[in-house]
């Protein structure tokens, strides 16, 4: 009870937006290269054989990754309720979309070698490709439309109206952002394929990463000045409760060029984020080259883990703007659960990461190694 006291509102508001982040960042480096992988297979993969290396590096670790978007998807539903409402309503059809790709991934596991036939392996190799690009796809889109601002309202009961359409979605910054997603998991999937494969295989992975890292480099900073030229952000120009009930409509927000960088320029130590995602790509592409395979991995992650920082600091206190109406703007200080709920899931939370963490080092320490043809007949050491 003591330390439910001392930790105060804006506190657990804080300390649950960097959660998110982090669970977001989980999910993006630790299933992102499982994404990435599999926009690889038609690619990194010529024949049977090859694809099935492919496969097998990532089927043993696949399932516990997306265990982090399971977690992120239960924290911004626990700890954002108004965030999941409006996002689940109204990128609807988007994340319809999202789950059928991703349900066709175990599917195409656990299907594509039960028959030996090759038209039947080359759709279920498709249908793992879509699983990968599709996600990656749209979850980049996503983050272009939020960035723009979600048409939605709120009426003075609270009640959420969304204005905007799926086909609406598909602008062209958005799109841009899609493409950034696309080509910082293409080359996440790729460093991973370097540290987990060998001979053909590995060689065409890491030709294309080094396509997409510099892809990735090229799109990111495209976007920042795209950002800071032709995209209006969003401020808040009352008054901040940070410690008042959870009411958007309690302030007033406006839309404003250039004030996604408002945070940079009040901070400028915040410009690592972004210098992150950029050196972080940089830096793949070299250990790419350079077969250096941990460091190719590592920079890699960095990378992803830099450029979604820099979607982060730039829209704080921000979590969903809003272009209907920027007073309805969901935000850190106005949108969370109550005092108690943040709490008790603070206090979960504290004990069950760190377990997640242990036996996820652990099962990568046991699976550590490399996949080769020669071990694809050994039904104990490979299942695909």
């Amino acid at each position: 009870m003591i330390l439910h006291e001392y930790l105060q509102y804006d506190t657990l508001r804080f300390i649950w937006w960097a959660l998110i982040g982090v669970l977001l960042i989980g999910f993006a480096v630790m299933d992102g290269f499982d994404l990435g992988t599999g926009m690889l297979l038609p690619f990194a993969g010529r024949t049977d054989k090859e694809r099935r290396v492919i496969i097998n590096s990532i089927g043993p670790v696949w399932e516990g990754n997306q265990v982090w978007l399971i977690l992120g998807g239960g924290a911004v539903f626990a700890a954002w309720p108004p965030l999941y409402a409006v996002s689940f309503s109204g990128f609807y059809l988007a994340m319809f979309a999202i789950l059928a790709a991703l349900i066709l991934r175990p599917v195409g596991f656990k299907f594509r070698s039960k028959r030996d036939s090759a038209a039947w392996r080359r759709g279920w190799d498709a249908a793992l490709f879509i699983g990968g690009f599709v996600p990656a796809l749209i979850f980049g889109v996503a983050i272009g439309n939020v960035l723009q601002g979600v048409p939605f309202r709120l009426s003075d009961e609270l009640r959420i109206t969304y204005e905007g359409t799926f086909f609406g979605l598909l602008n062209p910054f958005a799109l841009l952002c899609g493409g950034v997603s696309v080509a910082m998991l293409v080359m996440h999937g790729a460093a991973w394929l370097q540290l987990k494969t060998s001979g053909p295989v590995a060689d065409r992975a890491r030709r294309y990463g080094g396509i997409a890292a510099v892809a990735t480099l090229v799109l990111f900073a495209l976007g920042g000045l795209w950002l800071a030229q032709g995209v209006a952000g969003y401020r808040i120009t009352s008054e901040v409760d940070t410690l008042g009930p959870s009411n958007p409509l309690r302030k007033v927000a406006v839309a404003a060029a250039g004030a996604w960088f408002d945070n940079y320029r009040a901070h400028p130590a915040l410009w690592a984020a972004p210098a992150l995602g950029l050196v972080g790509a940089a830096m793949a592409f070299i250990g790419l080259r350079a077969r250096r395979e941990i460091f190719a991995l590592l920079s890699s992650a960095l990378g992803v883990t830099g450029i979604i920082l820099s979607v982060g600091v730039s829209m704080f206190p921000f979590l969903l703007p809003s272009s209907a109406d920027p007073r309805a703007s969901l935000t850190v200080w106005d949108s969370s659960s109550s005092h108690l709920t943040l709490f008790i899931m603070l206090v979960v939370t504290a004990v069950f990461i760190p377990l997640i963490v242990a036996y996820t080092s652990w099962v990568y320490h046991v699976l550590w190694g490399k996949v080769d043809e020669a071990s694809l007949d050994d039904p104990h050491t490979h299942a695909y």
